[in-house]
């Protein structure tokens, strides 16, 4: 694919790294490929549906929640396929352009968790520590500011990140890790990145050190009320909800910082740096419609009750 000059055509193909499956692995992977995405997809839509169409599930915690789903299926959706194709195909080969496309709505995805579960947690914060100043501050109007800012924060960010990307052209072939991401693009070139890694940089600073300031803050007051709460079912039912979210918040966290910086460091190991950035994109969309429809009570209820009805109508 290479020119004269050694400069790769935008329009070329690119390896990504290779699964290292054997003949006998390929039917099973492919079969744990497809379940996996179907599983995942499934779930994030029972999720969405069934806030959608509950009327006592249109309030601010779930409106919110709504948008946590449509950002698991863009990162599912961005990895599984392509994923899956490759592995029936036996080859691991991807255009530049579908590279390019599938790294922007990876990094779509896990900004918008972040930042979702961040205002999630804010949202949480005004209900524990201002009960009766919840409906004000949390009214359907700051309500939707605050999902739009949180979506344009995220994709201007990200365009930026990915039009500073587009500029070059690339003078090698082999993506590092099993899926496109900045990161290995950046990788591929050969000409001054300075500008892309600074502002890469100020990206992971501001995305990762403010989410995770706003939450070890909220989190903090809530602690703080539940702690000098005389209601104890209040107490509990507070801190087994932040539990949750802090569980789901730190898990995305510590495995994007990781896989982030890893790249940064040279003699990181390049097989955990797979491993982190593959669990970032496996494990929130599968877990987070089980863990949020589980322990979230209105939500577990509609989600049974809508299940029943549908089984009802198909027997």
């Amino acid at each position: 694919f290479s020119s004269a000059s050694g400069v790769h055509p935008q329009s070329s193909l690119l390896t990504l790294q290779t699964l290292g499956l054997s003949s006998t692995d390929i039917y099973p992977a492919f079969v744990f490929g497809t379940l996996t995405y179907l599983i995942i997809m499934f779930a994030n839509l029972l999720v969405l549906t069934v806030i959608a169409m509950n009327k006592k599930l249109h309030k601010p915690m779930f409106i919110l929640l709504f948008n946590l789903p449509i950002s698991d299926i863009v990162g599912a959706t961005a990895f599984f396929p392509h994923l899956i194709f490759s592995i029936v195909a036996e080859n691991r080969l991807i255009s530049h352009h579908a590279c390019i496309f599938q790294a922007f709505l990876i990094h779509v995805y896990g900004t918008g968790n972040l930042l979702i579960l961040s205002v999630m947690a804010y949202d949480r914060y005004i209900a524990i520590c201002f009960p009766l100043r919840y409906t004000t501050i949390m009214n359907s109007h700051n309500l939707m500011k605050m999902i739009v800012i949180t979506w344009f924060i995220n994709l201007s960010m990200m365009f930026t990140l990915f039009i500073l990307l587009a500029r070059f052209k690339t003078c090698r072939t082999n993506i590092v890790d099993f899926f496109c991401n900045n990161q290995s693009l950046v990788k591929l070139i050969c000409e001054d990145t300075s500008v892309n890694n600074y502002y890469g940089l100020a990206t992971i600073f501001l995305l990762m050190g403010g989410p995770l300031a706003l939450i070890v803050y909220t989190y903090a007051q809530i602690l703080r009320t539940c702690v000098i709460t005389n209601h104890t079912d209040a107490r509990q039912k507070a801190i087994q909800t932040c539990a949750t979210h802090l569980i789901v918040f730190l898990s995305l966290q510590i495995n994007t910082v990781f896989a982030l910086i890893s790249h940064r460091i040279d003699s990181s190991s390049p097989v955990l740096r797979r491993a982190f950035g593959v669990s970032v994109l496996i494990f929130p969309p599968f877990l987070d419609p089980i863990i949020y429809g589980l322990k979230t009570k209105e939500l577990k209820q509609c989600i049974v009750m809508f299940l029943k009805q549908n089984v009802g109508l198909t027997m």
